[in-house]
């Protein structure tokens, strides 16, 4: 099971910070639509697309989420560049020197966070790095008038990172921004397309949420339209590959297969669901990660506490450098997660979910 590098492209290069995924939710109708029986969108902006089975039930939901982190414009100073307020969990030193487009009512506007030259910097000022109250970004405005009539920025206007997908020199490295978590998307469409032609029990449903950056708002709202019987979130990974991260932070590497969160700050798996998920790996000889991080949030956790609650189990494909501008995954994980999430899917017939969700 593989997926098509157009898709990968279109979905990361997409604009859609926190609170404006249209461009995303956009892309993910237009795929979703021909397999889907039916697609609705909740009252904040998620898209839930769902599949019936051989039978009503059991309920499946399947998430990804649809944001980047990205920024707002806050407002515009006198001299015409923008102050903005974060959307998401952004590093300060991850917005120095970057491009952003800002997404204003006349359309796209190229911009680039602004700092003061090393050049006049006193050796303190060097050292101490930057504080996101002092950093601007520069559109090329010649003042807030010229922002406003020109440009057409005003307060509220989103802006995303602006960097471009490619092949990390020719290679199965895949470089882009946002996969987290555009990426979940692209596993939940092939996952789709998977149960055109082996049918499974139940409904599925294939959930594109908004706002998870802020607050894992849109799983909040889908779950309780879905009502899930189970839910499988996928998400990206931590990647503990690179040089300056350590494997008690974090303990995925890319190539080696998709993982399983056994701990975040907002969820703990269900261990029955878990233990599934690890026997359909083994079935189909796919390889297995599995992560426990301090920090993190994912939409897992509103799907398990929906309602009753829910078993909810977190399958992510490994990310470096996550929400920054530019990620790298690896082709073989995608591929690997798709199937993983495939075969599991297949197995959840009403008596197996209802032994994951007993006590």
């Amino acid at each position: 099971m593989t997926v098509d590098t157009k898709i990968l492209e279109e979905l990361t290069n997409a604009h859609g910070p926190s609170g404006f995924e249209g461009p995303v939710r956009d892309i993910m109708r237009r795929e979703l639509e021909p397999l889907s029986d039916r697609i609705e969108v909740d009252g904040i902006g998620s898209l839930i697309a769902s599949k019936d089975g051989a039978s009503n039930s059991p309920r499946i939901m399947l998430a990804a989420h649809m944001d980047e982190v990205g920024l707002m414009v806050k407002y515009v100073t006198d001299d015409g560049y923008v102050k903005f307020q974060a959307l998401g969990g952004l590093l300060d030193s991850a917005l120095i020197g970057q491009r952003w487009v800002i997404l204003t009512h006349k359309g796209p506007v190229h911009a680039v966070t602004g700092m003061k030259t090393v050049h006049v910097m006193t050796p303190e000022e060097r050292s101490a790095g930057f504080k996101r109250d002092d950093i601007f970004l520069d559109a090329g405005a010649t003042s807030k008038e010229d922002a406003a009539s020109r440009l057409g920025i005003r307060p509220g206007d989103p802006i995303a990172p602006d960097s471009k997908f490619e092949a990390l020199n020719g290679s199965d490295y895949l470089l882009g921004k946002a996969w987290d978590d555009r990426i979940g998307l692209a596993v939940m469409i092939e996952v789709m397309r998977s149960v055109q032609e082996s049918p499974i029990q139940g409904t599925l449903y294939a959930v594109s949420t908004v706002q998870e950056e802020v607050g894992l708002r849109g799983a909040q709202t889908s779950s309780y339209i879905v009502k899930p019987d189970i839910g499988i979130n996928i998400e990206s990974g931590v990647a503990a590959d690179y040089p300056g991260i350590t494997q008690d932070e974090a303990q995925e590497r890319l190539g080696s297969g998709p993982g399983v969160f056994l701990h975040d700050t907002t969820m703990l798996p269900n261990l029955k669901l878990r233990d599934l998920v690890i026997d359909v790996a083994e079935e189909n000889d796919i390889p297995l990660q599995f992560e426990v991080l301090a920090g993190y949030g994912e939409d897992g956790a509103e799907m398990q506490r929906s309602f009753g609650g829910a078993p909810v189990v977190n399958i992510s494909v490994p990310v470096r450098y996550l929400h920054t501008h530019n990620g790298i995954i690896h082709r073989r994980d995608i591929d690997q997660t798709i199937e993983l999430v495939s075969k599991l899917v297949q197995k959840l017939d009403q008596a197996t979910v209802d032994g994951v969700r007993s006590f």
